[in-house]
């Protein structure tokens, strides 16, 4: 968990300073939206392949690389950045390889803790591992907001993700995992497509993942944070981390009420209300001119759109162990 806390950490200090570099640069918009494209576009040509490697291939050792291969894209933003770098592409060179690494590593840790935790206290874990996911997602904006706005560069910010990186490195060496006999079934790609088999036979999930897609595909305002935050809001590095951390506080405090809380009727409207009550949140940030208005826009925005996701105890439970 520790080394899970790092790693999604530092990735969210780094795409504070990367966001707020890049912007810096080119004063477009456009540019961006890259940042994103170079992240996004590896999940797509590459997520069969890395879920497929994930149940082939010793989770351990893929994050071992995984961690070691995300410490060498912030020293190569920290090597570009004290070179003085002018231009933006040998910056997306970089967020593309990590883009890639990022794909194998996502599989690879959540297919990790069943096999780290007895059976019985595996619902208590995925607890604790979620609850440190979302502190991460909150301390790691506003470190990284933090440190770029009190130096006015990067520099420090990729250092620090570099060295956060190592440590998840040796921690992640220091785990062993206890390997279990299983029968080992010959690859092809048939296999390959058995989630996709899986999700359009349960039309229930396939409907709600759907919806999911497309709220998250048109509702993301995440890219344009840095412009927010420059042209509009008048604020500075410090203003972009504390506007990328409001979602996830919105996160946990939906987590924790929805635990104390679930919902057991009416799963259907509410979370149509959700999406609705989603993209509303997102307008009003779009219209706001006010740094404490926008906060407040992104905080309940997630707050809605986590409480979409929740799916009651009775409903989906064989498509979560999926």
């Amino acid at each position: 968990m520790t080394a899970r806390f790092l790693v999604t950490a530092s990735s969210e200090m780094q795409s504070v300073a990367v966001g707020w570099q890049i912007y810096s640069l080119t004063h477009r918009p456009m540019d961006l939206g890259l940042v994103g494209l170079a992240q996004f576009a590896p999940g797509i040509l590459l997520f069969l392949v890395a879920g497929h490697a994930a149940d082939r291939i010793a989770r351990s050792r893929i994050l071992r690389t995984c961690y070691g291969a995300f410490s060498i894209c912030s020293l190569l933003l920290l090597v570009l950045t004290l070179r003085g770098i002018t231009t933006v592409w040998p910056i997306y060179a970089v967020l593309l390889f990590n883009g890639t690494v990022r794909v194998f590593s996502g599989p690879a840790s959540q297919a990790l803790l069943p096999s780290l935790v007895p059976t019985e206290h595996f619902p208590n874990a995925v607890t604790w591992g979620s609850s440190m996911f979302q502190m991460a997602m909150i301390f790691g904006p506003l470190a990284g907001g933090f440190v770029y706005g009190i130096a006015s560069s990067p520099v420090p910010v990729y250092c620090c993700a570099a060295i956060a990186y190592l440590c998840a490195l040796l921690l992640m060496w220091r785990i062993r995992v206890q390997s279990t006999a299983s029968q080992r079934i010959p690859a092809s790609f048939t296999m390959v497509l058995d989630g996709f088999r899986y999700i359009w036979r349960n039309k229930l999930i396939l409907g709600s993942i759907s919806l999911d897609l497309f709220a998250v595909l048109l509702g993301g305002a995440v890219a344009l944070l840095p412009v927010y935050a420059r042209e509009i809001l008048n604020t500075g590095a410090i203003g972009l981390g504390l506007l990328r951390s409001a979602p996830s506080i919105g996160a946990v405090i939906t987590a924790i009420a929805i635990a104390h809380w679930p919902l057991r009727r009416h799963a259907g409207p509410a979370m149509l209300a959700c999406v609705f009550g989603f993209g509303v949140f997102t307008i009003a940030f779009g219209l706001s001119g006010n740094l404490a208005l926008s906060l407040v826009a992104l905080f309940s925005a997630r707050r809605l759109r986590h409480g979409e996701r929740h799916r009651p105890p009775h409903v989906g439970a064989t498509g979560h162990a999926r």
